[in-house]
């Protein structure tokens, strides 16, 4: 304690006394701890560390203040404490200094150390890593920040440096050769105080959790004492994931992750239930934010000296939760390129943590695809990876490259991922993403890639490439949640198909349920061709499979709610295609649906609202290949049960709609759409058309062109029929060929204000075909049950 607080501490001990009228007591001076010089200690300057380990006249308790530690002015000044070799340390040629006469130089700093100060000498030859190991060792035993504002440095051979406390690296740039990467061990191990606590043998809580942990559950008052905790709980025997494509691969166990608050609130959405518990486990996180900014990595790009293909190490393992990582560069040194054979866990891999940041940080995929196969990296190899993350954030990060590199992103139960002004060649989560958060960002060529479910929200995102979201098929291309874009962009490349939302689930069984989203919204969406204007190929809004149940008898499951608005495409004339559902009698919606004859209950709404459809000519009336949304098919099914899809669809001001609804039960509205081509073959529900406008597109016509019989009823107000185009060439005759009336003959269905569009008017005036009064009647107002 100082003079000057010994005499606050005394006055403030005189005050008290008078104001309560008791004794004057004087607080006594705290020791010094054993560790700390006397507070008289003489003070003695030396150039440098160097000069003072050649000292012979020091004496034990003195203090040293050096002016560096190579030579004065290096940036190592620093001041030591001159005794005994204390118990338990050992001379290190840099915080611990051994001195002639038994006596050693311990390094005397408590509010921030440097690399200088351990001896670093950044001459691009010395294993700078060692002295830099030493540095973090220091300040994590001092619980003091590492502050390294300059300089460049090179580490070789060194891994494993601890970090537990804040660094700030400023400027400095820090050169990685890559050649020493190894399988297990990191650069730089950023880590928590606190062990991880078992807590499995606890049956009491075992089976309280057994009861509760489920989905839809909040708080768990159990798990009340371990406030503060991350909590893992896994059942090592019930297998799940199984991943397609890899034989013999055991997939990932029932596993759950979750963080508790006061009175063991739950924070983690849970999305499974256990029959059994083999591991329970509860991390403390820390009361503090550790902070690491600043500094540039520049890494050599050489292929490590292991002989392995495997996944290396080459920047941080992230282990502690509330950390915040920001204001970096990684990159490859001058001149250099990846050359590695080997596939890297990721620059930065995060491990068990809860409330973890990364941002502004310029950062590299790595190259995978190289043209000669002898030199293609085998495994992904990652720039971001890690598992069982929740509430981690990524904002601005930059990290892009062409065609050759793989995508930055590799993780695995990731749960409320979010995503903030980010530029990235990927977003990846491989087995259980839950809650994916994508907002203001730009996404390269490998795109999203993900599994899971929970909320898949996506706003004012550009994606580069032919698939905004693909699922992954090897995870079962599940998204068991609700998926909503809003104000997006998708530019397409070409080659190929496009697709919005891409699921290529196989026939497989995955141990797990999967399926297309509980509800899907996709709102102001923008596909922008002018990087590929010429491509013809179809673009998708949902690409599915043409089954409903996989391998197991697992029933897929579709949403309950889809809407598709204001999509719009620029860079070529061709719209847009909806879905084709091929077999919708399958499907478990989870909820109860219907036909009983008389009426349709639906489980599903299907609403499209002006999208801008692409303008297709169908081969024939029957076509089911040449249409915008297709449900069931030319053949009767048995629907499963009450939980297949019986949906409610709406289209609103569509032009040129082609829609197959075959052999399925529906309700179908259509508002102010200009209809090409309709089959409703069988239909086991309503067709309603008001303000439309039809004009059918065909190549030919056998038979009627519309076939629109429903059992409940087909209805029309305010409708006006066109001729058709056949071959290119307007036929105003083959009106009578539509399915839905007769020049002054039969009109089917109901109608109210039905008319006839001009170039049919201008072929009957032609033709000397006057309309009789019977027949406008009928077009003016018609019941279905009239002859």
């Amino acid at each position: 304690m100082t003079a000057r607080n010994s005499l606050f501490v005394a006055a403030i001990a005189l005050a008290l006394a008078l104001i309560g009228g008791g004794d004057v007591t004087f607080a006594q001076e705290a020791p010094m701890p054993a560790d700390l010089p006397a507070q008289d200690a003489p003070v003695v300057r030396l150039p440098s560390a160097l000069s003072l380990q050649a000292s012979a006249d020091l004496q034990d308790g003195s203090v040293i203040e050096t002016l560096g530690f190579h030579a004065p002015g290096d940036g190592g000044a620093a001041l030591y404490h001159i005794r005994q070799l204390p118990e338990g340390l050992q001379p290190n040629g840099a915080d611990v200094l051994a001195l002639p006469g038994g006596l050693v130089a311990v390094l005397l700093e408590r509010e921030g150390v440097n690399y200088r100060m351990f001896g670093a000498v950044g001459d691009g030859q010395s294993d700078d890593g060692v002295q830099i190991k030493l540095a973090h060792e220091y300040a994590n035993r001092h619980g003091i920040p590492v502050i390294n504002l300059s300089g460049e440095f090179w580490l070789r051979e060194t891994n494993r440096i601890p970090i537990r406390t804040s660094v700030n690296w400023g400027q400095t740039l820090l050169h990685i050769d890559e050649e020493f990467n190894t399988l297990q061990d990191p650069r730089f191990e950023v880590l928590g105080d606190e062990s991880t606590l078992s807590l499995v043998e606890d049956e009491e809580l075992k089976a309280a959790l057994l009861g509760q942990i489920r989905p839809g559950v909040h708080i768990i008052p159990e798990l009340a004492p371990y406030a503060d905790h991350l909590i893992n709980v896994r059942d090592n025997n019930d297998r799940m994931g199984i991943r397609a494509g890899y034989e013999g691969n055991r997939g990932w166990a029932r596993e759950e992750l979750f963080y508790v608050e006061e009175e063991g609130r739950i924070v983690g959405d849970i999305a499974f239930a256990f029959s059994d518990l083999t591991t329970i486990t509860a991390t403390p996180c820390p009361d503090t934010y550790l902070v690491i900014e600043g500094g540039g990595f520049i890494v050599s790009g050489e292929n490590p000296n292991t002989g392995s293909t495997g996944y290396h190490w080459n920047g941080f393992s992230i282990r502690r939760s509330r950390t915040i990582i920001r204001q970096q560069w990684v990159g490859l040194e001058e001149g250099a390129r990846d050359a590695s054979l080997a596939a890297r866990n990721g620059f930065y891999s995060f491990s068990g943590v809860y409330d973890v940041t990364l941002q502004d940080i310029r950062l590299m995929p790595w190259e995978k695809t190289r043209r000669a196969p002898e030199v293609a990296v085998p495994h992904g190899t990652y720039g971001i990876g890690g598992s069982r993350m929740l509430n981690c954030t990524f904002r601005n990060l930059t990290a892009e490259a062409g065609w050759v590199a793989w995508g930055v992103f590799g993780t695995n139960i990731n749960k409320n991922f979010r995503i903030e002004q980010c530029r990235l060649n990927r977003i990846d989560v491989h087995f259980h993403c839950w809650n994916l958060y994508i907002e203001d960002s730009e996404i390269g060529f490998k795109g999203i890639s993900v599994t899971g479910g929970g909320d898949l929200f996506i706003e004012d995102t550009v994606r580069d490439g032919n698939n905004f979201v693909s699922f992954r098929p090897d995870y079962g291309s599940k998204w068991d949640g609700r998926i909503r874009m809003r104000g997006c962009t998708l530019r397409p490349t070409g080659g190929g198909n496009v697709s919005v939302l891409g699921y290529g689930m196989r026939d497989f069984d995955y141990q797990y349920q999967v399926g297309f989203a509980r509800s899907i919204v996709i709102d102001d969406l923008l596909i922008d061709y002018s990087a590929a204007p010429a491509s013809a190929e179809p673009c998708w809004l949902m690409s599915i499979v043409p089954f409903a149940q996989t391998q197991g008898d697992r029933r897929l499951f579709f949403p309950t709610f889809v809407r598709f608005s204001d999509i719009r495409v620029i860079g070529r004339e061709q719209g847009v295609r909806l879905v084709r559902i091929p077999s919708p009698y399958g499907y478990d919606l989870g909820s109860s649906g219907g036909y009983d004859g008389s009426t349709v209950q639906p489980n599903c709404t299907i609403v499209v609202d002006r999208v801008q459809l692409e303008r297709l000519t169908a081969e024939r009336p029957d076509d089911a290949t040449n249409v915008h949304l297709l449900i069931g098919g030319s053949e009767a099914q048995e629907y499963t049960d009450e939980s297949a899809l019986y949906p409610k669809i709406l289209f609103r001001d569509c032009d040129g709609l082609s829609a197959y609804l075959g052999n399925c039960a529906a309700e179908a509205s259509f508002e102010r759409c200009s209809i090409s081509m309709l089959t409703a073959d069988e239909l086991q529900g309503a067709l309603s058309f008001t303000e439309c406008g039809f004009q059918p597109r065909l190549q030919e016509v056998e038979g009627e062109i519309y076939a629109l019989d429903s059992t409940l009823g087909t209805r029309f107000t305010n409708c006006t029929l066109h001729a058709p185009v056949v071959a290119g060439e307007s036929v105003p005759a083959l009106v009578d060929k539509s399915g839905i009336l007769s020049i002054n003959g039969p009109v089917r269905y109901f109608h109210l204000n039905t008319t006839l569009g001009n170039s049919v008017l201008q072929y009957c005036r032609e033709a000397g075909i006057a309309l009789t009064p019977e027949f406008i009647a009928r077009l003016r107002s018609h019941h279905a049950l009239e002859e």
